[in-house]
């Protein structure tokens, strides 16, 4: 046929510039160097950002204290089963997570095509991106983000002409 399936997405300058640097205006130290003593601290949080928060001085009832250390077993449990699995196999199930997400988006009535490209760009980022480092599946992986490009741009095709994809 002649198409090249590829994202139009995947173009350098898409991504805006991201830096390390953060504005000093966006938080106001001085207001909280006022504060005397943690009721002070206490009632700014709940007056900045509403309230709802548990304070590390509320009294905790064994029930919730029970659950909280539950769950902090379960977590430590997870990440000692997840060590023992190589990266490359948790990274190549992320990117056959996003190969369904984007099918997911194509196979929608009607497709969501930027969601799709969106989750094919993250595809692609994975997989172009990281390569043979991908171990065994590689090349899987390359022919999985291929397939799904097409499918994307047949789909593309096949969509009103009015839609667009940025």
């Amino acid at each position: 046929m002649g198409v090249s399936p590829t994202s139009p997405q995947l173009l350098f300058g898409r991504v805006p510039h991201v830096t390390d640097e953060t504005s000093e205006q966006d938080f106001d130290h001085d207001e909280f160097d006022e504060l005397d003593d943690d009721l002070d601290f206490d009632e700014a949080l709940d007056a900045e950002f509403g309230g709802g928060f548990v304070q590390l001085d509320d009294e905790i009832d064994d029930d919730t204290m029970d659950a909280v250390e539950a769950a902090q077993r379960e977590m430590a449990e997870a990440r000692a089963r997840l060590a023992v699995v190589p990266a490359e196999v948790v990274v190549t199930n992320h990117v056959m997570g996003l190969y369904e997400l984007a099918a997911i988006h194509l196979s929608s009535t009607p497709p969501d095509l930027v969601q799709a490209v969106l989750a094919i760009d993250a595809v692609a980022c994975l997989v172009d991106g990281l390569g043979d480092r991908l171990g065994a599946e590689a090349p899987t992986m390359r022919d999985a983000l291929n397939n799904i490009r097409l499918a994307f741009v047949q789909i593309k095709g096949a969509s009103a002409p009015t839609e667009s994809v940025d």
